[in-house]
């Protein structure tokens, strides 16, 4: 009788091997897990909300909004402003910031003060495709040039000490789809990892799914690339991971949407099922940002026009939500109404998940309370792109 070990089974043919990874990706010595990015979003990824997300869990790093180089460099009340923006806790770690600008000793400049802020990570901006941003020169503009985006790669990692990350689009339009070689010279001047949306400036916010430059990318070079666009739950990101081999993905806008998208991929990842939530939790997460909110912002319509953005796309994730809340919502002049309109949906929205067909008929227009279909459509979601 044989004693030795048997060897193990090879796998069939007709198995398919797993696209989550199995461990962390590191950031020159910054170990990121979950490999789960929050994306750095204009005018949504302040402290308050960042807060929210991980408090709910599922991000191995988030990101702040990003700043401008040459605000950072002022004196007095923008700088103060920008630093502001910039605000995260002492236990937010690890924390990557976000600069842009045109000027390679600005942008320098810049990145010395927020390693002095004790940012983990300082990230440059190549991938907005804001006409603000675009206008002078920063963002994905700089997909452009070539030769100045990396003067200002060279220069930010001669600034600072910390891992230097990188955020790009696939190419500045469809004719110069050169993330691939961009990012590889980017490594060759000390980029510790990149972050590649596969859509082009010129697509803005929309375009047809093409993550071919990402797989290009993460085949040629050895530093992690990150997979973006279009992550916005569990399925998506399971493409992304099979179809790139990325080390890592970011999600942006469909954080907005399901703040618990994060932890649903992480926990995918993690071969756990899925976390069931109901009315009264995403009432409690709600009316807890609102708070965090007004706690935050010294005039309440600061507090408010940041929570009607967050939730014009939070309330696509809700059943019934765009017909029954998003119209009240935003239409609110107060805190306290769009507090008084949300507890009003969810009382509905859990006598409906108890089992009563006809809970959510007065919120709702004429006609039979059917659930929306999942609105995944890019122009529905636009307004918050990943910067």
């Amino acid at each position: 009788m044989r004693t030795d070990p048997l060897p193990s089974p090879a796998p069939s043919s007709t198995e398919v091997a797993s696209p989550w990874p199995t461990q962390p990706y590191f950031v020159r010595e910054v170990p990121i897990w979950p490999p789960v990015v929050l994306a750095p979003m204009e005018g949504v990824t302040d402290l308050t909300f960042r807060r929210l997300i991980r408090q709910i869990g599922g991000a191995g790093l988030t990101c702040t909004e990003f700043l401008p180089s040459e605000g950072l460099r002022q004196t007095g009340g923008q700088r103060g402003r920008i630093a502001w923006t910039a605000q995260f806790d002492d236990d937010e770690r690890p924390i990557s910031v976000q600069i842009y600008g045109k000027r390679p000793e600005g942008m320098a400049e810049a990145a010395r003060i927020v390693e002095a802020m004790g940012a983990t990570i300082v990230d440059i901006n190549m991938g907005c495709p804001s006409k603000k941003v675009c206008s002078n020169s920063g963002g994905s503009s700089l997909m452009a040039d070539m030769g100045l985006a990396i003067e200002i790669v060279r220069a930010v990692r001669a600034a600072v000490r910390v891992p230097l990350t990188v955020k790009m689009r696939s190419g500045f339009d469809h004719s110069a789809r050169n993330a691939p070689e961009l990012a590889w010279r980017c490594q060759e001047e000390g980029v510790d990892a990149v972050t590649i949306h596969w859509r082009t400036r010129a697509d803005l916010y929309g375009g047809q799914r093409a993550v071919d430059k990402i797989a290009e990318a993460r085949a040629r070079l050895s530093i992690p690339v990150i997979g973006n666009g279009d992550v916005i739950d569990v399925d998506s990101a399971r493409r992304m991971f099979a179809d790139t081999g990325c080390a890592g993905v970011m999600v942006g806008r469909g954080a907005m949407r399901d703040p618990w998208t994060l932890l649903q991929i992480q926990r995918a990842i993690e071969g756990k099922p899925a976390v069931q939530l109901g009315a009264a939790e995403k009432e409690r997460v709600l009316l807890g940002f609102l708070a965090d909110l007004q706690a935050r912002f010294l005039r309440e319509s600061g507090a408010l026009g940041r929570f009607k953005k967050v939730c014009s796309h939070f309330v696509r994730g809700l059943p019934f939500g765009e017909e029954a809340l998003r119209g009240p919502l935003l239409r609110a002049e107060s805190a306290a109404e769009a507090a008084d309109h949300a507890r009003r949906y969810f009382a509905h929205l859990a006598a409906w998940e108890a089992g009563d067909p006809e809970a959510m008929r007065p919120l709702l227009p004429a006609g039979p309370p059917e659930p929306p279909q999942a609105n995944t459509d890019d122009e529905a979601l636009a307004g918050a792109e990943a910067c």
